[in-house]
């Protein structure tokens, strides 16, 4: 049994494993030579964190304020939309989507001053 489990295991690699020595001596491991810096690692893993928290303060807000939030910063497609489409769409005035988008901006901003402090 333990021989067949090592065999399903056996095409994978440990970022961590040794696969030489460089010309000082020194060990080289899998990840040294990924270049991926750890650094992008780092801010990808919080941006993730981030928009976690965003679409988390978004469930607080109306739903007319949260759909002019995702259309008018493309939050599900990427595809940022302009007031004046957002308003053709939603079948309301620019003015008035520019104020449902001051408003709920407001509230998230307020929402995350709150988290932050405590």
């Amino acid at each position: 049994m333990h021989l067949r489990s090592k065999k399903k295991n056996k095409s994978e690699l440990s970022l961590f494993d040794s696969i030489g020595v460089d010309k000082e001596g020194n060990e080289i491991q899998f990840i040294d030579i990924l270049g991926t810096d750890a650094e992008i690692v780092t801010d990808k893993v919080t941006r993730l964190l981030d928009q976690e928290q965003l679409w988390k303060q978004l469930k607080t807000l109306s739903s007319q304020e949260k759909k002019v939030l995702i259309m008018r910063f493309g939050l599900k497609d990427g595809v940022k939309k302009t007031q004046k489409e957002i308003a053709k769409m939603l079948g309301i005035s620019r003015s008035y989507v520019s104020r449902i988008e001051k408003r709920a901006i407001l509230h998230l901003t307020e929402k995350f001053a709150s988290q932050s402090s405590s």
